[in-house]
């Protein structure tokens, strides 16, 4: 999503969220229906967003999911720590998925005085569990699934790194943190996904270790156990493009247990992954200075939903 703020400015504090609240209540009932409308043409599992105002405008996207789309979706959401855009991020997810927490992490002092890394200010935890067999005998004390045999359980980092080229330094030490969240997990053979705005500069089909991306894959360090693979480089080169000024800014890692069958149960395996510009793009790709500073100047039919473009991956039952 891009800047996806309701109406009502009241409860934004900064001078800029204010700036970025949809002008009126008919434009605001244009952008959420919209993306429902969107949303719904996919009907996925479980749905990533970036660039939202709140908790509260992801109810209201539901909502129109549920009275124009006829699909039943939760939100989730926590406030961020960025107080200069109030940008969080989020999740929705449906039936018959079931989520076993949401969460934050934190840098301790002796990390921060370290240098290495960098605060992901905007960055949610999300630990997903999805049915792949016959119903389990039974729920331990928590409402898990004991036998373990009939869900995969994935824990999802939903992420957005801070933009623009110069700022590939600061990325990399948010990245690195990030990876430092989730490499024990992937080391264990568990099942991972970081995915988000990167605001990454890399493109082709080789990732440098030592960039951005390349840290968040785990390709900085020694073990290749704790790597992850960018499923976006299965998208043909022409088609990677994933926002409006041609670059690559968004991504989709996962760890490799969820590229490889096992054949002793059931479990979620990749198996396709796309970028739907075509669910963003209406009446031809908006010209960029118009789309950035005349947003609300063109007509409905012809504006674009974002200039970020949906990547949806589809992972099947084996």
């Amino acid at each position: 999503l891009e800047w996806f703020y309701d109406d009502y400015d009241g409860d934004n504090f900064s001078e800029l969220a204010k700036e970025k609240s949809t002008p009126s209540r008919r434009q605001w009932e244009w952008r959420r229906d919209a993306v429902a409308q969107a949303i719904g043409r996919v009907s996925p599992s479980v749905v990533a967003v970036q660039e939202v105002e709140s908790r509260r405008v992801l109810w209201y996207l539901t909502r129109s999911l549920d009275r124009e789309q006829h699909q039943k979706y939760q939100e989730l959401g926590i406030e961020s720590g960025d107080h200069f855009t109030e940008q969080d991020v989020g999740f929705l997810f449906r039936s018959p998925v079931d989520v076993l927490s949401i969460s934050q992490r934190m840098q301790t002092r002796q990390m921060k005085a370290s240098q290495q890394f960098y605060n992901l200010t905007k960055h949610l935890v999300g630990v997903f569990q999805i049915p792949v067999g016959t119903p389990a005998s039974g729920l331990d004390s928590n409402g898990i699934d004991q036998g373990n045999q009939n869900v995969e359980t994935i824990t999802v980092l939903n992420l957005h790194l801070r933009a623009n080229e110069e700022a590939e330094p600061l990325r990399r030490r948010q990245t690195s943190l990030a990876h430092l969240w989730v490499a024990d997990a992937i080391s264990r053979g568990e099942n991972v996904i970081v995915l988000g705005d990167f605001n990454t500069e890399e493109t082709g089909d080789r990732t440098r270790p030592e960039s951005d991306l390349g840290v968040a894959c785990g390709l900085h360090t020694t073990s290749t156990d704790d790597d992850l693979v960018d499923l976006t480089l299965r998208v043909p080169s022409a088609q990677r493009s994933s926002h409006l000024s041609g670059k690559q800014l968004d991504r989709i890692l996962v760890s490799r247990s969820l590229l490889a069958d096992d054949p002793g149960r059931p479990d979620l395996v990749f198996d396709a992954i796309q970028v739907r510009t075509d669910l963003a793009i209406r009446g031809g790709q908006d010209v960029p200075i118009q789309h950035w500073e005349h947003y609300w100047e063109i007509p409905e039919e012809n504006r674009d939903l974002s200039d970020h473009y949906p990547i949806v991956a589809t992972f099947k039952i084996r």
